[in-house]
């Protein structure tokens, strides 16, 4: 290159897959935070009686339980409705403080 040549730029990427996604309360959340987040809300046990499936109820397990998500759309697809679900109403109801805590 001469020093009357300007270098080439390279291509602007395609950013569409980066535009923000309003209407998707998932976006930027990865399947690992969904079920972390619900078992910290719900407890392995209550997960299994609200989602019957097996990685929930017997031996439950965050990495089997990513395992067997991430092959089964079916099971995934009730995860993150029930993710959607609870998460609109965390926060909406408090628990009201116990009589113990104030004395």
């Amino acid at each position: 290159m001469t020093k009357t040549q300007t270098p080439k730029t390279a291509p602007k990427p395609d950013l569409a897959h980066t535009k923000k996604q309003p209407n998707n309360p998932l976006h930027g959340l990865s399947l690992k935070e969904i079920v972390s987040q619900l078992h910290a809300h719900y407890g392995w046990e209550e997960l299994a009686e609200r989602i019957p499936i097996r990685c929930f109820q017997y031996d439950p397990s965050l990495k089997s339980s990513l395992t067997f998500l991430r092959k089964t759309p079916w099971a995934r697809e009730k995860v993150e409705q029930l993710y959607i679900e609870a998460s609109q109403n965390w926060g909406k109801y408090k628990r009201p403080a116990s009589t113990e805590a104030k004395k």
